[in-house]
């Protein structure tokens, strides 16, 4: 296996971080038409003091986006980046502060700025043409990994998956553990889990390998910490290693590769628009015959934090909702390479995933 990723430029770490944005992105105000757009999670636009703290000028702009609901698609980066190329021109970068959907919506905004025609013509590896603007990430919450992985996933008309290439990686990254201290308990739970299933599966596959082990062993060594051994919960420390788990894990499938969960999550939020985190805890629990270890220690970091996870949805979903999800995740061949092997045609059938589902 030969893997040659580009990574993270910069990476600022530490508490008060975020306050130091500014001065990090001032060399770069010269560039294109010279103002900064600011993409937040809408979860902000009530919290003035944080908005006081955003670093924006007064010929930035401040874009605040609705994140509750469906996760980012091809739509909405081909309108933003219309949007903003005719009214105010090339921004000098793209600043995204927020969870994971935020993180990708700034990666792919950044490259389409720069590639022409619709996000979904270059949904898949090494698709787009050129390199995008600088851009900027700063989580709010951690676990997806988005921070520093190599791919901004979009669900377009008829499939979801990401824009993959050396250039979606950000130029900079803000990891300030302050940032996460005030996300409800179940999306702090939610979350984190996409970092700990991302190591699970990215250690229990063909593709892993030491480098992948060793991100992926101290970020689940990590994510324990937080959720099941003494001292677990929601505390400044736990801030801490949550964020670095975060970072850890999306290295280690970046080195790796996703498998059954993440391959089923996504035919979960294509169809029904599900949150990629909150999708992969519905799947992961009836994963056992693939991955028995890591649902033990899940199930075990459910019950003692005390986390909703729904059951019985399949009872409401229909055929065709059904055979749409196999559509979509059968073509995720990838991760089904790496989870079952180059023969996971003969070893997989549709009838299997539609058994898969109906646990849920």
């Amino acid at each position: 296996m030969f893997k040659n990723f580009k990574s993270v430029n910069k990476c600022a770490y530490g508490r008060g971080s975020f306050a130091k944005l500014g001065e990090i992105i001032s060399e770069k105000r010269h560039e294109n038409q010279g103002y900064f757009l600011f993409l937040v999670d809408d979860y902000f636009q009530d919290k003035e003091e944080f908005k006081a703290r955003i670093p924006a000028e007064s010929n930035d702009v401040v874009e605040f986006i609705y994140t509750s609901g469906d996760e980012p698609k091809t739509s909405q980066i081909d309108e933003l980046r219309d949007r903003f190329l005719s009214q105010k021109g090339l921004p000098a970068g793209v600043i995204g502060i927020g969870g994971g959907s935020i993180m990708d919506i700034a990666k792919a905004l950044s490259l389409m700025f720069t590639n022409e025609g619709s996000s979904v013509q270059y949904q898949g590896l090494n698709l787009i043409k050129k390199p995008g603007i600088y851009h900027v990430g700063v989580p709010t919450i951690s676990g997806t990994g988005a921070e520093v992985s190599m791919t901004a996933v979009l669900t377009g008309p008829t499939k979801k998956l990401g824009l993959k290439c050396d250039w979606t990686v950000f130029d900079q990254i803000v990891l300030d553990p302050d940032l996460i201290a005030s996300v409800p308990r179940n999306e702090w739970f939610y979350t984190g889990m996409d970092t700990y299933i991302h190591c699970v599966e990215s250690m229990n596959g063909r593709l892993k390998n030491t480098f992948s082990e060793a991100y992926g062993y101290k970020a689940i060594e990590l994510c324990k910490d937080v959720y099941i051994n003494e001292g677990y919960g929601q505390t400044a420390i736990n801030d801490e290693k949550l964020m670095v788990a975060s970072y850890f894990g999306g290295l280690s499938l970046t080195y790796s590769e996703v498998g059954v969960c993440h391959a089923l999550s996504y035919g979960l939020s294509y169809v029904f628009g599900t949150r990629h985190c909150f999708a992969n805890c519905v799947i992961f629990p009836h994963l056992g015959e693939y991955y028995p270890e890591g649902v033990k220690e899940f199930n075990e970091m459910v019950e003692k934090n005390n986390i909703f996870i729904p059951k019985n949805l399949s009872k409401d979903w229909t055929d065709a909702e059904i055979e749409k999800m196999i559509d979509v995740c059968w073509a995720l061949t990838h991760m089904w390479k790496h989870a079952i092997g180059d023969d996971w045609e003969q070893k997989l059938t549709r009838q299997k995933l539609k058994e898969l589902y109906l646990k849920m």
